[in-house]
């Protein structure tokens, strides 16, 4: 990875998208798409890839402007973090879907299951290329874990969720391996469901995410949240599955400490990782002072050391109002400057 920065700022994945490219209200209202919803796409499908590329180029000027160390491509091209990415497998029936429970517990529509799960082509390597066209600083691209896309799927075929959880990850290193070689700097896996389930995720979701990562060279990252905190209001004040990650292979994780006034203590036994420090409080909507998001770092400090720390938001950013958006990023940004004196 290029040289950065001590305390390098970054967003999670999700940047806020314009309400000429989507319709918020529509997004808003409803739970996080597992399946497709094309209805959400405010321009005619003629014109929705041109219209994708442009949010594309906001979100990354966006990001510079505010001074951030590595940069995403916002997202702006999903529905949600996860469905593009899970949708473009074969093996899975899209347009018949089955039903899951969300971590909310409402049953929600999802991929359905129906062969054997495998990636046939590359799904995010034209969103490298364009990412790497059009900023030259550290990039990152996310995309959904193997536990969580088993969790967000309905089994008709393998009959044993660590199977299928398998196949997912074998579909997950493959485009990982792809972009890298397109020449993203980090590959971060988006895992929710780790913390979401955690007694199946101490059953097998290490080992999951170690075939998911098996043979990787570039830098890979797994980021738990608590849920969008637009959609699931109540944080609890600690991790469920956070230590276990310890024997993962990956080099960074990705955790929310601001919304949930995380005790920071728990980093300690995640001794060699790099902690992508969550640090923006996406449950409000008010723009952070600099100096609180120091502080927030520095509740880290006595259990990672300095140069094992990026900062970065709780979650994604994608349901935030667009100028609350682009002022903590400002924050951020500001707030890390300040911790290098």
């Amino acid at each position: 990875m290029p040289d950065l920065p001590l305390f390098p700022s970054s967003l999670v994945g999700s940047y806020a998208q314009p309400d000429w490219l989507i319709d918020r209200a529509k997004l808003a209202g409803r739970f996080p798409p597992r399946t497709r919803a094309r209805e959400l796409w405010r321009p005619a499908p003629e014109w929705l890839a041109q219209a994708q590329d442009d949010a594309t180029l906001l979100a990354i000027r966006a990001q510079e402007a505010a001074g951030l160390d590595i940069v995403t491509d916002g997202e702006m091209r999903r529905e949600s973090y996860s469905n593009h990415f899970a949708t473009a497998l074969e093996g899975v029936d899209v347009d018949n879907p089955g039903t899951a429970l969300d971590r909310s517990g409402h049953p929600n529509p999802v991929p359905r299951v129906v062969g054997p799960v495998r990636r046939t082509r590359p799904v995010e390597v034209d969103d490298v290329r364009f990412l790497r066209a059009h900023t030259d600083r550290t990039t990152k691209m996310t995309i959904p874990g193997p536990f969580t896309m088993a969790q967000q799927a309905q089994d008709d075929h393998y009959g044993d969720l660590e199977a299928l959880a398998m196949a997912y990850a074998e579909a997950v290193n493959a485009e990982a391996r792809d972009l890298f070689a397109a020449g993203v700097d980090v590959v971060q896996f988006d895992e929710p469901y780790l913390q979401a389930r955690p007694d199946t995720a101490k059953q097998f979701g290490v080992r999951v995410l170690n075939r998911a990562l098996e043979g990787l060279t570039g830098t890979t990252a797994v980021h738990l949240c608590f849920g969008y905190a637009a959609i699931i209001h109540e944080r609890p004040s600690g991790y469920s599955f956070l230590p276990e990650l310890a024997e993962a292979t990956c080099d960074q994780i990705s955790i929310e400490t601001a919304q949930s006034n995380l005790d920071c203590a728990v980093l300690a036994e995640l001794a060699g990782k790099t902690i992508i420090l969550g640090v923006i409080d996406l449950d409000d909507h008010a723009v952070e002072e600099p100096a609180t998001v120091a502080r927030r770092v520095e509740r880290a400090l006595p259990y990672v050391p300095a140069e094992k720390i990026v900062v970065a938001t709780d979650c994604g950013m994608k349901y935030l109002p667009r100028e609350s958006a682009e002022g903590k990023l400002r924050a951020l940004a500001d707030g890390a400057k300040l911790l290098r004196g």
